[in-house]
């Protein structure tokens, strides 16, 4: 038998390499698939805007395990230097893509085509990317999740033709060490949650969306009169949830618990089990949660706000929820169109105490939206963390008094 011949490839990359380890990761990943490398050229940036630069030459034991050692290269940063367009395939069936699809990351990507780099819009990781005519029959590539696809679809397949520009840590790290994924239970709160307000009022100022994805906790801990005023100050645009923090807000502003627990004494009340499901009937008697508000059922409370407010929210159900509420989505597929739709223009999200919703977000989310996870378990916060972008941000607390410092902090200055 034959032996396959070596292949080999040249890639380049530009960015912060080092400051963001990017450059080990490359060489590790040409090692980890017994690859061999050569660097043909080196420069590095002199200032903090000047990125650095890398030309070199990758080779893999024949062309399979170059396409393989390719496709990972490509994630980390680094492009085919030969510049070829993109590689396209027609899909030939409903909601399936050709074998070698690429499957996009979160990252800012583009690609080739006739000749011209386009940037791909709707930008998420784990889609394909179909090509399809723009205004004045330009072409322009999107983002599309598997079940999407129709046939005839134009796909990128293979890595050819495909560029990332992956979120580089700053290197003024005086200015900027609290934007790092580093986790840790032992820094002061008050110090994350200032600079989180500052990001928060700058967001505003700037007119961007910020969007927050909260559990039920923010309710069960006591957070929710500080959310309330989160709201009502205008600090939230888009709050994206599931049912059971609907459901123990409506039985808090109703009854006074949540889960059946007074919030004022901590105790439980006789009877208080109850309490939920109460609620829930109560807003299906309404006919909703926008009736309730209007009809005067629902007097106070996040969800309360959100209607009196105008703030969008979506609701989406799982198999473990009592009731649900009407307004709550139980059709999968619905609901994480509907977080998608509400996340477009989104530039900070904040993750309050729900690992579900939050990494499900943190999914549909392009590297470049910061996003804050604030959670009691580090390992919540690690998962978040670890969703391949540095503009994460963890802080390990209580959430009601996180929120509790978070609306102290913005009405000062």
């Amino acid at each position: 038998m034959t032996p396959s011949q070596p292949a080999t490839e040249v890639v380049e990359a530009e960015g912060h390499l080092i400051d963001s380890q990017l450059m080990n990761a490359m060489f590790d990943t040409v090692v980890r698939h017994d690859g061999a490398f050569e660097v043909l050229e080196f420069r590095i940036g002199r200032t903090n805007d000047e990125p650095s630069f890398v030309s070199m030459r990758v080779t893999a034991s024949g062309t399979p395990a170059l396409d393989s050692l390719l496709a990972e290269l490509v994630t980390l940063g680094c492009r085919v230097a030969r510049a070829e367009n993109a590689h396209v395939v027609p899909a030939d069936r409903d909601g399936c893509a050709p074998e070698d699809f690429y499957s996009t990351t979160n990252h800012q990507t583009s690609v080739r085509l006739n000749g011209q780099w386009v940037t791909v819009e709707r930008q998420r990781m784990d889609a394909v990317i179909v090509v399809e005519k723009g205004a004045g029959g330009t072409d322009r590539a999107v983002c599309r999740k598997l079940r999407e696809i129709r046939k005839g679809d134009a796909i990128v397949c293979g890595v050819h033709g495909i560029k990332i520009v992956p979120e580089f840590q700053a290197r003024d790290r005086l200015g900027f060490a609290f934007m790092s994924n580093e986790v840790s239970s032992e820094r002061r709160v008050e110090v994350g949650v200032a600079r989180i307000a500052d990001m928060m009022r700058a967001a505003k100022k700037a007119g961007d969306r910020i969007a927050f994805v909260a559990g039920p906790v923010v309710v069960h801990t006591g957070g929710g009169s500080y959310f309330c005023e989160l709201i009502r100050n205008g600090y939230v645009d888009v709050l994206l949830a599931g049912n059971a923090l609907a459901v123990h807000d409506v039985e808090q502003a109703l009854y006074g618990t949540s889960l059946g627990v007074d919030l004022e004494t901590g105790r439980a009340i006789e009877g208080g089990h109850r309490h939920h499901m109460r609620a829930i009937n109560a807003i299906y008697r309404a006919g909703g949660l926008r009736k309730a508000v209007e009809s005067g059922v629902l007097k106070s409370g996040v969800m309360y706000e959100c209607v009196k407010r105008n703030v969008d929210f979506v609701l989406a159900g799982s198999i473990r929820d009592d009731g649900p509420l009407p307004d709550t989505i139980m059709n999968l597929v619905e609901a994480q169109d509907r977080y998608t739709a509400a996340l477009q223009g989104v530039k900070l999200v904040l993750v309050l105490s729900t690992m579900l919703h939050g990494i499900g977000v943190g999914n549909m989310l392009p590297a470049w939206v910061r996003l804050v996870c604030v959670d009691i378990n580090p390992a919540v916060v690690t998962k978040l963390a670890d969703r391949g972008s540095s503009q994460t941000i963890g802080v390990v607390t209580d959430v009601g008094g996180f929120l509790h410092h978070l609306a102290g902090a913005l009405k000062e200055n």
